[in-house]
């Protein structure tokens, strides 16, 4: 297994640096020219990135401290900053882009105490945009013009944002359930707007929503299974866990972002832990209430199971 890490840049770094600066692969969709950097420009500017102050820059490296990439956050200010990432194509496709992403992140939100982190690429930059879909980074469709002033000239960007707290790159099911990306809409550093239609994300009709509120922390609520009743779970404040029974096996997942849900479908035993005071869990159901749905003894439950085998 590959051991990756982030660094300052260095000197010596600027023949790879230089690499990738002249190699079409790479910067063909950028908007930057490269074409013309020496490597005195490379070694300056490697100089110029040791100042933090208003830009952070590292360099994406291997076990052997080989450089493979820089990742970058510019203009950092207000709480936000523009995020910036370029791999060699020695490094494509190994997961060092996906570790520097990761690892920038995760130092503008927790050492940097940053509130947003936004981008854009070009649209024509298929790799690039496969890349932040796969890893449901959302759309920002309302851009400031400040923003926009800095890619004035350039058309057919795609921008992106993420928050202090959004969960991306989420894991696809739990006990069998599929965990779905709610259809989420950034507004440049004010806030996001989610929302989900019937028979498009959610496989079923809705007929009654409700939530759960005003619970204490440490407060474990739940315990049952539903015979038929397929619902949609989700948490659009505050921090709760999740754990799912069913079939497929035990797992559980943290529920934290507003835009991430879990859909149930067959027979599940549920159990919900409030790990944040106040924290709400809101649900959507294919039925109205009926309390003769309920499976609400746990050894009736394991029963159930037992017959589908």
């Amino acid at each position: 297994m590959k051991h990756m890490q982030l660094r300052k840049l260095k000197i010596k770094d600027a023949p790879l640096m230089l690499e990738w600066m002249h190699d079409k692969s790479v910067v063909g969709d950028l908007r930057t020219d490269f074409s013309q950097k020496t490597i005195e420009d490379v070694e300056k500017f490697i100089e110029f990135s040791w100042d933090i102050n208003a830009n952070l820059h590292l360099a994406i490296v291997s076990d052997e401290d080989i450089y493979m990439g820089t990742v970058s956050l510019k203009h950092i200010e207000e709480g936000s900053a523009e995020f910036a990432i370029t791999v060699r194509s020695e490094a494509m496709g190994h997961g060092y882009s996906w570790f520097g992403m990761e690892e920038i992140l995760r130092k503008a939100f927790n050492d940097l105490n940053l509130r947003s982190v936004y981008w854009c690429v070009s649209r024509n930059n298929k790799r690039a945009v496969r890349f932040y879909d796969k890893h449901n980074f959302n759309e920002v469709l309302d851009v400031s013009n400040n923003l926009l002033s800095r890619y004035q000239g350039i058309e057919n960007l795609k921008w992106y944002s993420v928050l202090k707290g959004d969960e991306y790159n989420i894991r696809e099911s739990v006990a069998g359930c599929r965990v779905i990306h709610i259809n989420t809409i950034p507004t440049m550093n004010a806030g996001e707007l989610s929302f989900f239609e019937v028979t498009h994300e959610i496989p079923f009709d809705i007929k009654r929503i409700y939530y759960i509120s005003k619970v204490p922390e440490g407060v474990r609520r739940g315990f049952h299974a539903h015979k038929e009743l397929k619902q949609l779970l989700f948490c659009p404040y505050g921090r709760i866990q999740l754990v799912l029974e069913n079939r497929h096996g035990r797992e559980e997942i943290e529920l934290s972002d507003p835009s991430v849900g879990v859909v149930i479908e067959e027979c599940t035993w549920r159990e919900m832990l409030w790990l944040q005071k106040d924290s709400v869990l809101c649900v959507a159901a294919s039925d109205f209430y009926k309390d003769e749905d309920y499976i609400r003894d746990y050894s009736e439950f394991k029963e159930r199971l037992d017959s589908f085998e």
